[in-house]
């Protein structure tokens, strides 16, 4: 049989940038790692990342590492790095690709992100998905299983370790080849494309726990705060345009309806159709100075105003007359109110497309105001609703996907026993909800029980972006709507 650390090298040299003549230099590398002590690997090791995984384990065995989660991590990150490029050569083949063929260079950069393990498609892959067919089309729902639970031992670790400040956030470039530490992920193997973004360096990377297809990530080369500002059309125009097939959207940059990481200007983009997309222009709106701008309000939970034209100043141009207005608009009777002794609480969320050379922004509407009802945002997942989703609905979110939390695997099943009559409780803040289940169905059984809750499951997300939707689809939000609209300029 080959020694697994022989295996593995000669694979880093099919698969990188090493060559045969760097054979004994890569051998003393892994050795160095994972420990001298050799270790046979088994006949059906065929894939890189089964060898890594292996390697890891070898090196707990022989004491290099332990055996937390976060220094396997770290480990398995610097043993994928021997088969990943260098920052200057990734981006140099990448735009002498890009040169002939953009998409090319992106499904290339792409491919090397999972091959090298940055894209942890293992992790990924054990996520629960689904869809739910509603008023608003088919809402994704998506049990997120692929990040690790926080070990306690881990968090002990992190704690006794001398405080860090580098990298500032997961976000900045520096986290391009960062070992990692306890209660920090490894990025030795993370490559980011450095790119020009209106005279600014941007970077474009992939997430490693992704939620769609080729979910990439768009940052700022310096860490600054988000912003919605009228040059973040600008931006975001200009993204899709040099990323050919992407969208990109930027998260709301006021908390409660924001991401979670305000302190880094950057967005999100990928190859995948939202909902959202897909969703008709219900009412057609024609705004002053902007006659040959498509307009129209979106038939959406939340409130969305689309744009479409070839033209990108225009579109920039009346995207930042709606933003402008929206900024200061109050509308007391329906409980919208743009600031509180001097507080903002009006921002957007955008979206960007091009299809078929033409340019499209969906902007969001968004209002994170509280009260003493909803301590949590008055346009925020409500309490009775908060039992499936209680998180900030961010940019994924508002465009019809919803990333839930793994506690509702093992709730489900719980859920499931209960309406089958297997037991006679669930947790107290789904009892409302199963019971309401178990009224609305006249047979339940394990045939259809799992098929009957993702489907109230999926509803519920429905019921959650329309909490999160400052106008409400009744006739007094619908008119409340058009009162903004005009109030932008209607022709």
């Amino acid at each position: 049989m080959v020694n697994l650390v022989q295996q593995f090298v000669q694979k880093v040299i099919e698969e990188g940038a090493y060559e045969e003549q760097d054979y004994h230099y890569l051998v003393n590398r892994v050795f160095a790692l994972v420990g001298e002590t050799q270790a046979t690997a088994k006949l059906d090791l065929t894939q890189i990342i089964d060898m890594k995984d292996e390697l890891v384990s070898l090196a707990i065995a022989n004491g290099k590492i332990s055996d937390l989660a976060d220094d396997q991590d770290i480990l398995g990150a610097q043993l994928m790095d021997l088969m990943t490029p260098p920052p200057s050569q990734v981006n140099q083949v990448f735009w002498k690709t890009y040169k002939d063929s953009p998409e090319r260079a992106i499904a290339d950069f792409y491919q090397l992100s999972k091959a090298n393990d940055y894209i942890k498609t293992r992790a990924i892959a054990q996520n629960i998905g689904f869809e739910t067919v509603t008023d608003y089309g088919n809402l994704e729902i998506t049990i997120n299983l692929s990040k690790p639970e926080k070990d306690p031992k881990a968090i002990a670790a992190a704690k006794a370790m001398p405080a860090s400040s580098y990298p500032k956030c997961m976000l900045c470039p520096e986290n391009e080849g960062y070992l990692g530490r306890i209660g920090y992920p490894a990025r030795t193997n993370h490559r980011i494309i450095q790119f020009d973004l209106q005279g600014t360096t941007w970077g474009f990377q992939y997430s490693p726990y992704a939620y769609f297809n080729e979910h990439c990530i768009f940052l700022h080369g310096q860490h600054v705060p988000m912003s919605i500002t009228p040059e973040t059309f600008g931006r975001l125009l200009d993204i899709v345009e040099q990323f050919p097939g992407y969208f990109a959207g930027s998260n709301a940059d006021l908390p409660i309806v924001g991401g979670s990481i305000l302190t880094h200007d950057h967005y999100q983009g990928g190859r995948h159709t939202f909902a959202m997309e897909k969703a008709p222009i219900e009412t057609a709106l024609r705004f002053e100075g902007f006659e040959t701008v498509e307009a129209g309000i979106v038939k959406w939970p939340m409130s969305v105003i689309r744009l479409r034209s070839k033209n990108k100043h225009n579109l920039i141009q009346l995207a930042e007359k709606i933003l402008t207005t929206w900024r200061s608009y109050s509308d007391l009777d329906l409980q919208i109110k743009a600031e509180t002794d001097g507080t903002p609480h009006h921002t957007i969320t955008p979206i960007a497309r091009r299809v078929e050379g033409i340019f499209e922004l969906d902007l969001v509407l968004r209002d994170n105001q509280t009260s003493d009802e909803f301590p949590d945002g008055i346009y925020h997942p409500h309490p009775d609703v908060q039992h499936i989703k209680k998180e900030n609905i961010g940019l994924i979110e508002v465009m019809g996907l919803a990333i839930l939390p793994p506690r509702l695997k093992t709730e489900m099943e719980v859920v499931a026993d209960y309406l089958l009559g297997k037991s006679d409780k669930v947790a107290a803040y789904h009892q409302d909800w199963a019971d309401q289940i178990k009224a609305n169905y006249q047979e339940l059984t394990e045939a259809n029980i799992t098929d009957i809750i993702n489907l109230e499951i999926g509803l519920v997300f429905s019921r959650v972006l329309e909490d999160a939707g400052v106008y409400k689809r009744t006739e007094e939000g619908q008119a409340g709507f058009i009162r903004f609209a005009e109030a932008v300029g209607l022709v």
